[in-house]
């Protein structure tokens, strides 16, 4: 597990591939200008910036963490692009998306992870439930795990439901402190034997600084039409701020969501 944030690498969207037709949102294949294939998540879709905020903090809190997450760029959409798509709603969603969006590298040939058939070890499993709890993230369901099993390997993707409080702001703070009463919904919940370890191995990892490091990596482009920035103010220094205090905060009080996640499992085995 390492301590170091390093920034995200830049490219430039040359031609859009193919829509996945996920949700609401519309992520999409696409080629950049480094011949990469990318899952491209656009600031035009669905919660907008919000959900790329989750996406970058989520991924890279959980790149720190050790756990396995496709690279995370940043995807600059031209104006121009997409003119010729024939789609209508494919169009109207490139054109709302100008500028700096979001690319997680393509797993060639990954297929979702289904709990019936894969099995994921008692550790990997507490390790995910612990950061989901960390990240207030909904989206780990039985339902629609957003795991994928490359090469052999778990690897965690759509982080883009985390973090919920920031659809609001009201009482972030309260908020920070709040148990993640989700987690009975958990899929890896019955698996996560070992969440009292795993806490102790992880508060140690998410430092202060760590988690400043990752926080530090949104771009002000994402954070002007936050409702921070529209009702309080903030700048977005500021809005940083509180993103790395609230999950400094949680990671402070760890207990609270481990001890709500062993109740929960407590509850179904």
């Amino acid at each position: 597990m390492s301590n170091l944030i390093s920034s995200l690498r830049s490219v430039a969207v040359t031609r859009y591939v193919t829509p996945l037709r996920e949700g609401g949102s519309l992520p999409a294949i696409a080629e950049a200008d480094d011949g990469f294939l990318y899952v491209l998540k656009f600031r035009g879709a669905g919660q907008g910036v919000k959900s790329l905020i989750a996406e970058l903090i989520g991924g890279e809190v959980a790149r720190a963490l050790g756990l396995r997450v496709p690279e995370i760029v940043f995807a600059g959409l031209d104006a121009a692009f997409g003119r010729s798509e024939p789609d209508e709603e494919i169009q109207d969603l490139l054109k709302a998306s100008v500028g700096l969006n979001l690319g997680l590298h393509y797993l060639q040939g990954a297929i979702t992870f289904d709990p019936v058939v894969n099995r994921v070890e008692e550790w990997t499993a507490s390790q995910v439930v612990w950061l989901d709890c960390l990240l207030t993230n909904v989206d780990r369901t039985a339902r629609n795990t957003n795991m994928l099993v490359w090469n052999k390997e778990l690897w965690l993707i759509d982080h883009g439901a985390a973090l919920y409080f920031h659809h609001s702001w009201d009482n972030w703070e309260e908020q920070a402190l709040r148990p993640f009463v989700q987690v009975k919904d958990h899929v890896l919940l019955p698996r996560a034997t070992q969440l009292g370890a795993v806490d102790s191995a992880f508060r140690s990892v998410l430092t202060p600084p760590v988690i400043e490091g990752i926080v530090g990596l949104l771009p002000d482009e994402w954070l002007s039409d936050s409702p921070a920035n529209v009702s309080w103010g903030l700048s977005p220094d500021g809005i940083r701020a509180v993103y790395a205090q609230f999950l400094i905060n949680r990671v402070a009080n760890s207990t609270i969501f481990v001890n709500e996640a062993l109740h929960a499992r407590k509850a179904i085995i």
